[in-house]
């Protein structure tokens, strides 16, 4: 059933991604906003996609969460770890699948040669490092505070909204990497909440 159920995120993941793609060329034409970054907010929304605004939020839950909730504060780490990893296999995955920026070729998919600049993921797009990072946190943060899910979420997409309107990326590359930082997330927790084995414990 667990493998069926894998199965079938893969599927709606790829389905969804795909289908994102069919309106890549309508997304750069139509969402557009150049200037949303000369904007106080707009630059907060792109700085909730990295590492830098998570790590002194983990560092906050840490310090509040030893007097009044120890296991939040336990694992409070979560909330950089989380982002930190789903950034770095944002580069991985830029580095495989090679897709260019679409503001290099006029909202064209060109894909770059994998010997030229194998190791670099300079001017790459799929996916978008600023959306996986953000989903990842806010996958992590649905994990550790549910009712605060929908907040993260929004303020995700949001991050990942502006990165299309900037046109620094097609809005497939948000959609591809709100699901890869919602699956990093949904490893680490399998990883982080699996049971101990009857070895394990008798050596507890």
């Amino acid at each position: 059933m667990r493998r069926l159920g894998t199965a079938g995120a893969l599927a709606a993941a790829l389905i969804a991604t795909g289908a994102t793609m069919q309106l890549d060329p309508w997304a750069w034409r139509h969402l557009v906003w150049p200037p949303i970054y000369q904007h106080d907010w707009g630059n907060f929304l792109r700085v909730f996609g990295t590492i830098y605004f998570w790590l002194p939020v983990a560092a906050a839950v840490w310090l509040e969460g030893r007097a009044h909730a120890p296991d939040r504060a336990r694992r409070a780490w979560l909330l950089f770890v989380a982002p930190a990893l789903a950034g770095g296999v944002a580069e991985l995955l830029k580095m495989l699948v090679r897709r260019e920026r679409p503001a290099l070729h006029d909202g064209a998919y060109v894909f770059r040669a994998f010997n030229d600049r194998p190791f670099r993921t300079t001017d790459l797009g799929f996916p978008s490092g600023h959306a996986m990072v953000a989903f990842a946190a806010a996958a992590i943060i649905a994990r550790l505070f549910p009712r605060a899910a929908p907040v993260a979420y929004l303020m995700a997409a949001a991050c990942g909204l502006t990165r299309v309107l900037a046109q620094a990326h097609f809005a497939s590359d948000v959609v591809g990497a709100a699901i890869a930082g919602w699956a990093v997330v949904a490893l680490i927790w399998r990883l982080v909440e699996r049971p101990a084995s009857p070895a394990e414990e008798s050596h507890g």
